[in-house]
């Protein structure tokens, strides 16, 4: 009887056990995820003012007025954030300097209220010869005079780089034999404004390369055989908009 009595006890034994660990509550030993935080706004403010600074590539040389980057760039943050209105003033002309820009903003005086600057300049210093060292003194003055005009903020800037007009009919056939000076000139003013922007935590933005394919791609030079169409500007627009959405969301 003994093996018997044995095996009945270990049944119950088993039984016990089972049903200690079958009745905790799931509650007891499950816990509810926390709601997720830390989600990046969609929002910004409800009035937009947008500033560009610049020389033909800004105020869009030889495309319509809508072609432009600038209001390209303005299209498409209307269809971005519906919600809100965009101003766009635009100061810029076709073969202006670095000195030319500075006249005429202080010429202008803006107001100094824009959630959003752009800067890009420095094409015609390049193509007019000018020594070196006027672009390395008035192109901090710039970017300074763009975060005055930023609200004070460094946050509200983007600097672009300078295209490269090598890359066209008017670089292959006017200026002959020149392009590989053309390009590495322009590379110097773009590396100078990169490395200023770096070090003053402005932030820069290359569309250089995407003008370098206008020989390959002409759909991407205006008609003057010069200047970006306004496929180009498009595409300068795609590069743009993710940095400008982190400006107007943060």
């Amino acid at each position: 009887m003994k093996p018997h009595f044995k095996q009945i006890v270990t049944i119950i034994l088993s039984i016990f056990l089972l049903s200690c660990s079958t009745d905790e509550s799931p509650s007891e030993t499950t816990t509810t995820p926390p709601p997720a935080t830390g989600t990046l706004s969609t929002t910004i403010p409800s009035n937009i003012n947008y500033l560009a600074l610049g020389d033909s590539y800004t105020i869009g040389q030889s495309v319509c007025e809508t072609c432009r980057y600038p209001e390209q760039l303005k299209a498409s943050l209307k269809a971005i954030y519906p919600q809100s209105s965009f101003s766009l003033k635009v100061i810029a002309q076709t073969g202006w300097t670095t000195t030319n820009l500075i006249s005429a903003i202080n010429a202008q005086n803006p107001d100094s209220n824009y959630d959003l600057v752009t800067l890009l300049i420095g094409v015609n210093n390049q193509y007019q010869g000018r020594d070196f060292s006027i672009y390395e003194k008035e192109f901090p003055e710039l970017v300074n005079k763009a975060i005055a005009l930023a609200k004070g903020d460094k946050k509200n800037v983007l600097v672009l780089s300078i295209p490269d007009y090598a890359y066209t009919p008017f670089g292959t056939n006017q200026m002959q034999g020149q392009g590989t000076r053309i390009s590495n000139e322009i590379k110097q003013y773009n590396t100078f404004a990169e490395n200023y922007c770096t070090t003053n935590s402005v932030a820069f933005l290359s569309i250089t390369d995407i003008t370098q394919k206008g020989l390959d791609n002409p759909a991407l030079v205006a008609t003057d055989g010069l200047h970006p169409s306004a496929a180009a500007y498009t595409l300068f627009v795609d590069r743009i908009l993710p940095k400008v959405k982190m400006i107007l969301q943060d």
